[in-house]
């Protein structure tokens, strides 16, 4: 086995740069949407409330997230099954409706807080919010209906890349070096809303559809174990710019309103707009975070509606492959655009708080971390051969992360909600 293994690795380095370009993919596109507008409510509260004491979180939480990710890319790209088939295939089918259904709760949740995230945005520009989801919902539609795999993953690649005008934004707000050291200190473990925004924060870095999408958008893209090592280098990349994204929108809102007008709670998309662009200028700014908020919450869009029909496809048995025609597989292509036209109805409605409804998904994400992270370790020990299992020293450091941030995501959603 470890002839065949290097005879893997040396093929795949024979591989022209053109070539293993087109490997990467999944994992930056997972990565920016985990970036999505639901995260980046939840980072810009967090330096509003408690200016920077919130930020060492975010550099923590990256190899956290390159250890829970790089598994589901493992377990993809080594056995051939979605994650929900996998669980199905070693547990049985309760136990992998279990898993879907939490997936379909974090799924509904984040395209409730998408949408909201762009209706707030057209808001900007004094577009009705039943206007704005319109065109998203069609346009989410005819991408998925009309292309591959791959130009799906093309254009949420350009589309997300709109994110990093957030790291410009942090750098132009000059934020001062000792007071972020000084926030590292004294942290308030025994605050409760701080630990319910800790948990938001959690639940907005390691999310349940993550680990589904990235196992079925490998396998979608047709990569094999050859291509392991380029997907892991896909991951850590796009966790580390995920993880930069955060912490710089949780910089600008410290070094504005965290500053300015400590402990002041953001209520709608206009307040974290104004907290963000202050320095560049109004109309400027505005167009600035309206394309870093649009690329977040549209890339989180398309991810989080093909990991929902994934899932229960695999659960399920039917088709689901955007390689299929929407003829070949009309309960995937279904199920996608189902998800987007309920998810638009309800926010077009206008009955939801973007702030309130973005945390509070997040909070829920945290909350799932047990279920989720722990189906993730058993198959990453049981469904892999040999030479792909977890083992020894690795497996317990693997275990005792897991654990340790399901314990915190679900202490401090439960502690933090019980104090609101």
């Amino acid at each position: 086995m470890a002839s065949s293994s290097q005879t893997i690795n040396h093929n795949v380095s024979l591989l022209k740069p053109w070539q293993w370009l087109g490997i990467l993919g999944p994992g930056l596109v997972v990565m920016l949407a985990d970036t999505d507008a639901g995260s980046l409510i939840t980072s810009a509260q967090s330096g509003a409330l408690w200016g920077y004491k919130l930020l060492i979180l975010q550099f923590i939480l990256i190899p956290i997230l390159c250890i829970a990710q790089e598994l589901t890319v493992r377990l993809g790209l080594v056995t051939g099954m979605g994650h929900g088939e996998l669980i199905k295939h070693y547990y049985g089918k309760g136990w992998a409706w279990l898993s879907v259904s939490t997936l379909i709760v974090s799924c509904v949740g984040a395209i409730l807080s998408e949408f909201s995230g762009l209706a707030g945005v057209g808001v900007l520009f004094h577009i009705p919010a039943w206007k704005t989801i319109t065109g998203v919902v069609l346009f989410l539609i005819t991408i998925a209906w009309t292309g591959s795999y791959r130009s799906i993953e093309r254009i949420a690649i350009f589309i997300g890349l709109f994110e990093l005008v957030f790291l410009w934004v942090a750098w132009d707000a000059q934020p001062v070096g000792h007071e972020m050291l000084d926030g590292l200190k004294n942290i308030p473990w025994r605050e409760r809303s701080y630990l319910y925004l800790a948990a938001g924060n959690i639940g907005a870095v390691i999310m349940p559809w993550m680990v589904f999408y990235q196992q079925s958008a490998v396998l979608d893209k047709g990569l094999t174990v050859r291509h392991l090592r380029f997907a892991r280098f896909d991951t850590i990349m796009g966790a580390v710019i995920t993880q930069l994204i955060m912490a710089s929108v949780l910089v600008v809102t410290a070094a504005t309103i965290g500053k300015s007008n400590p402990n002041t709670p953001l209520n709608t998309v206009q307040q974290i707009s104004d907290a963000l662009t202050p320095s560049l200028g109004f109309t400027v700014g505005k167009i600035l975070f309206a394309l870093g908020m649009t690329g977040a919450a549209l890339i989180a869009s398309i991810v989080v509606s093909l990991t929902a029909a994934w899932g229960l496809g695999e659960v399920m048995g039917f088709r689901r492959s955007l390689q299929d025609h929407p003829k070949e597989a009309p309960w995937f292509y279904g199920c996608y655009t189902i998800i987007l036209i309920v998810g638009g109805i309800l926010v077009a409605s206008g009955a939801l708080n973007l702030v309130n409804l973005s945390i509070g998904v997040e909070v829920m994400n945290a909350l799932l971390l047990p279920i989720v992270l722990g189906f993730l370790y058993l198959l990453a020990r049981h469904a892999l051969p040999e030479p792909y299992r977890l083992k020894k020293g690795y497996a317990m450091l693997v275990f005792v992360l897991l654990l340790i941030t399901s314990v915190f995501g679900l202490f401090g959603g439960i502690a933090g909600s019980s104090g609101s």
